[in-house]
């Protein structure tokens, strides 16, 4: 039997600058590169063509040709991430398993029983940061306390980084410490009850000048460049967090604050895991969402009769991507002009948005709906067409995605903006009043 040190691939499909990966290659035995396409989440999925999924599989077939290169292979398993380790383990004299932390509550508990299992092997069980810059307890209060709001979370983010924070690991100084096979196949998508889909995914190559403006252009979702669209690649680690903080740093300050917030949504999820679920101020659980299926349906095809939130829904739907200002507006729209629960809309876009993370899409939907952590005031609602004269005033976005924008076609408001501005405060003060009772 081969023995070997793990490289446990999961949120982190590189070769480069990888953290778990340059520890795996400094260990004593030649390193196996291991990816696990865990059931317990691909059968949750209800899309036989997610893009997310062919996406994952593409990068694979990527890193197994460049592991060729160098007389290695990534050995890939379909199936129970527990009982896959059993099986690991019964072809492989594993010594130990490297793989960088994932902060979700499902990989917590599945890394627990991992770990437990290999102990009982007397292997080792490490685990590294690197899908943030800072984790956990990095970036605390003077007292050791969790920040729960961002500027100041921000703040005394900045104050703490280091050049070595955003040092590389330079792992291919070390791949002839890789374990040399011939190339293993890897399980096809229709092995594993999935198809190939239309949508495409974003190039990991941007423009400097994109980061450049991006302070300027953001806003302005018919801008063909106005944001890096590198969120499916930092979710699912084919770039490294690191490398691009270091050249925003010279670039823009804005796009780094967006970086600070994907660390400060992480922190959150890992200090309040009940924000799955429930709303991170417990006052809010007392909200009255109402009851609408069919207005449900009509945001979630695009059908609401204001134009920017319609074509935000169908760029999403189409594209499984949506511009971040118009993430703000659609997501106020249903929580506040529809009053329908926040998880319902939080769960929509899980299940569409390429570059879903689950702490920031959390974080992002509870700041919508008033209820998170730094959160919008409940008493803040968004005024799409306000919005929509503001950020998209010659209606280029909203034509792209809305042919009969302008024709008697195009469906009327479903809610007129006044009466559901006044209705949504007045259910939250209820609502509020009630959690003070």
């Amino acid at each position: 039997m081969t023995t070997v040190s793990v490289w446990w691939l999961r949120r982190d499909l590189r070769l480069h600058d990888n953290a778990a990966f340059y520890h795996a290659l400094q260990s004593p035995y030649p390193t196996l590169p291991v990816f696990i396409f865990d059931t317990d989440i691909l059968d949750k999925l209800e899309n036989r063509a997610d893009a997310r999924v062919q996406f994952i599989h593409d990068t694979l077939t990527e890193l197994q040709n460049a592991l060729a290169v160098h007389g290695s292979s990534l050995k890939v398993y379909y199936g129970n991430t527990l009982n896959i380790w059993k099986k690991i383990l019964t072809e492989y004299d594993v010594k130990a398993v490297f793989t960088n932390r994932d902060y979700e509550a499902y990989a917590i508990t599945r890394d627990a029983k991992i770990a437990e299992l290999l102990a009982a092997q007397n292997a080792s069980f490490n685990t590294y940061k690197d899908h943030v810059i800072f984790e956990q307890n990095e970036v605390t209060k003077d007292d050791g306390k969790p920040y729960t709001v961002f500027t100041p979370y921000s703040r005394k983010w900045r104050a703490r980084l280091t050049e070595a924070d955003l040092a590389s690991y330079e792992n291919e100084k070390y791949f002839g410490n890789l374990l040399q096979i011939s190339p293993l196949p890897i399980i096809s998508l229709a092995e594993m009850g999935f198809e190939r889909g239309e949508i495409t995914i974003p190039s990991t190559e941007v423009a400097q000048s994109v980061i450049k403006n991006y302070e300027e252009n953001r806003n302005f979702p018919a801008l063909p460049n106005s944001t890096s669209r590198l969120g499916v690649h930092f979710r699912f680690g084919t770039i490294s967090v690191r490398e691009k903080a270091r050249k925003a740093m010279l670039l823009s300050d804005t796009y780094v604050n967006e970086l600070i917030w994907r660390d400060f949504y992480s922190q959150i999820l890992w200090h309040f895991p009940h924000v799955i679920g429930a709303p991170f101020s417990p006052k809010y659980a007392h909200i009255a969402w109402r009851d609408a299926p069919a207005d449900f349906e009509r945001w979630c095809v695009g059908k609401t009769g204001y134009p920017l939130v319609d074509a935000g829904m169908r760029e999403l739907n189409a594209t499984g991507y949506m511009h971040n200002r118009v993430r703000m507006v659609v997501a106020s729209f249903l929580t506040k002009h529809l009053l329908i629960d926040w998880q319902l809309g939080e769960a929509y876009f899980a299940a569409k948005l390429l570059d879903f993370d689950l702490a920031s899409n959390n974080g992002g939907w509870q700041w919508a709906a008033g209820c998170g952590t730094d959160a919008a005031p409940y008493f803040r609602v968004f005024n799409p067409t306000a919005q929509q004269e503001k950020f998209d005033k010659s209606c280029q976005y909203i034509r792209k995605w809305i042919p009969e924008f302008g024709t008697p076609m195009y469906v009327n408001p479903m809610v007129e903006h006044k009466f559901a501005r006044e209705r949504c405060l007045e259910t939250y003060k209820k609502g509020l009043e009630r959690a003070a009772d």
